[in-house]
Formats: structure tokens, sequence, C-alpha cells
């Protein structure tokens, strides 16, 4: 166990973010190039004052009409999204950790409203799993990848909260705990769950598409 222990701690988290960085970059350019050469004119009619105002409409909760029309869904998501950021960074273990490794530190949150905040992103992600079953259009367009996605996610949170709370079975919990975590950087760069990155990039083509040339709004 502390040889794999110490595996996932080295190497394997040295390769996770190498693959993570390095994936992101990769997609960026080659998303930039592919733009270039089939719709070069994306570039010629960028507008920073209408991507502005589109992202405003899509991070501020009800900002757009898609939002106020599923209201659950909305609370649900941006609750889950605020809280999927937010607790592996301001989570004091990691910080501890980061601070044994580079020197650096930040100010963290109070254990109670880390596990609070843990228990969102579990429930939230219990929540869109029975949405893919239940809603007939969203389950239409569900794939089984979607699903595994999901349970990916949710995995570093499930194992953490396990870990954290020293149930029977915790160092396995921690040991999971990492290697999910791990494997949930490498396929963030190639999978959807990248568009945690390119959202400003489709905000950027979708509000200049409508607000500068189509003189329409897109939310």
């Amino acid at each position: 166990m502390y040889d794999i222990y110490a595996l996932a701690r080295g190497p394997f988290a040295w390769g996770a973010f190498i693959i993570f960085f390095g994936g992101i970059l990769y997609r960026l350019i080659s998303i930039t190039i592919e733009a270039r050469k089939k719709d070069h004119v994306v570039f010629t009619y960028f507008s920073l004052y209408y991507t502005l105002r589109s992202m405003i409409h899509w991070i501020v909760p009800f900002g757009s009409r898609s939002m106020r029309l599923q209201p659950v869904l909305t609370i649900v998501a941006f609750a889950f999204h605020i809280c999927l950021i937010a607790v592996p960074i301001f989570l004091m273990a990691h910080i501890i950790l980061f601070k044994e490794s580079f020197n650096i530190s930040w100010w963290y949150l109070p254990d109670s409203v880390i596990q609070v905040m843990t228990l969102i992103v579990i429930f939230s992600c219990v929540y869109f799993i029975i949405r893919r079953l239940v809603k007939p259009d969203v389950r239409y367009l569900s794939t089984a990848t979607d699903f595994l996605l999901v349970l990916l996610v949710a995995a570093p949170f499930v194992t953490g909260f396990w870990a954290a709370r020293a149930w029977p079975g915790f160092e396995v919990a921690t040991l999971l705990h990492i290697l999910s975590g791990e494997l949930l950087l490498v396929l963030i760069p190639f999978t959807k769950l990248s568009h945690m990155f390119f959202f400003p990039l489709t905000r950027a083509y979708s509000g200049s598409e409508f607000g500068a040339v189509r003189h329409a709004r897109d939310w």
C-alpha cells in the first residue's frame, strides 16, 4: 500500500499535472488553428464588449432565459460549480501539501464549510444522474460517457469525505481519492469537462456573433 501511495503522491501526481496543463495548452492552440482555417471571420468580428456582455449574463444566476426556465437545475448547477472549484483549492489538507511541496500557502475554509460543500457536490452529481435518467430529452442526448464523467467527478469528493471522516477502510479511500483526482486531471482536457476552460471562448464566439453581427442577444 505504501509503495502505491508513494507513486500516487509522486510520479503519478506530476504526470497528471503535466498532462493536464499540457493538454489544455494543446487544445487551446489546436482550437485556435482550426478556427482560423474553418471560420476565420470570427476573429474579424470579435468584440470584447459583446463577449463580456455574454459572459456576465451566463455567470450570473438566472441571467439567461434558459436558466429562468429551469430554476432547480440552475440552483443546483451554480452550487455545484462553486463548490467543485472551492473545495480542492481551499481545503486545508491540500494547502498543507502545497506548502510542503512548493513553500506556498493561502487561507483555507473551515472544515465544517468544506464538509457541507463536499456534500453539495456529491448530491449534485446524484441529481445530474437522475436527471439524465428521467428527463426524456436529456436521456436521449446522454451517452454512457456522460454518466461515467459524472461518477468520475464525484469520486474524489466521495473518497475524500470518507477519508476525512476516518471511516473503516479510510486508508484505501485516501489512495482512491488521490488516484481518482489524478485521473480527473488527465481526462479534463480531452472530455466535455474541458468546458471549464473553454467557456470564455464559447462566450466570445457566441457573444460576438449574436451581438456584433446579428444584433441580438445570446441569452
